[in-house]
C-alpha cells in the first residue's frame, strides 16, 4: 500500500507541476483527434467543482480519509490486491489534499490542479484517476461477490 501510495503522489504531483509549467490556459492542446483536450484549471471544489465554497470542508474530509487510510484501513489489509487498491485510493486522496494544503489562495483553502478534459465531462487530474479507478474496481468485485465469498469461507 505504502509503496503504490507514494509511487501515485509523486506521479500525480509530477503531473500537475508539468501542467502548470507548460500548459496554456487560453490555448488548451488537444490530442488523440481532440477526445482528449489539456485545459488548465484551478478547483477549489470536489469532482465538477461541486462545493466550491467549502473548500476548507473538503480539505478537512480528506485530512480525515487519508488517516482512515492509514490508521484504519492499512493495518486490516489481508491480500497485495487489497494493498494496491488501497494505495491507490490514498495517492488520489493524498494528492489532490497537497494541492489544498500547499497551493494558493493559502493552506486547507487551496485549488486542485487539474488538466485532463474528455468532451462532456468535468476536467480531472491523475488522483482523481486513482480514485475513480479504485471505486470501479470496488464495484465491480461487489458484483461478482468477493467480499462475500471471503467472508464464507472464514466461517
Amino acid at each position: 500500500m505504502a509503496a503504490t501510495a507514494l509511487a501515485g503522489v509523486v506521479l500525480d504531483q509530477s503531473s500537475k507541476a508539468l501542467a502548470v509549467a507548460r500548459l496554456d490556459p487560453e490555448n488548451p492542446p488537444r490530442l488523440l483527434g481532440g477526445l482528449l483536450r489539456l485545459q488548465l484549471i484551478r478547483n477549489p471544489g470536489a469532482a465538477f467543482s461541486l462545493g466550491s465554497g467549502a473548500t476548507v470542508v473538503i480539505s478537512l474530509l480528506a485530512l480525515a480519509a487519508a488517516l482512515a487510510m492509514v490508521l484504519v484501513v492499512a493495518p486490516r489489509l489481508q491480500q497485495r490486491w487489497q494493498g494496491l487498491l488501497a494505495g491507490l485510493a490514498t495517492a488520489g486522496i493524498v494528492g489532490n489534499l497537497l494541492d489544498r494544503l500547499l497551493r494558493p489562495p493559502g493552506v486547507l483553502r487551496g485549488h486542485v490542479v487539474d488538466f485532463f478534459q474528455l468532451p462532456h465531462f468535468a476536467i480531472f487530474n491523475v488522483a482523481d484517476i486513482f480514485i475513480t479507478l479504485t471505486a470501479v474496481v470496488l464495484v465491480v468485485l461487489a458484483f461478482r461477490g468477493e467480499g462475500e465469498d471471503r467472508e464464507q469461507e472464514r466461517r
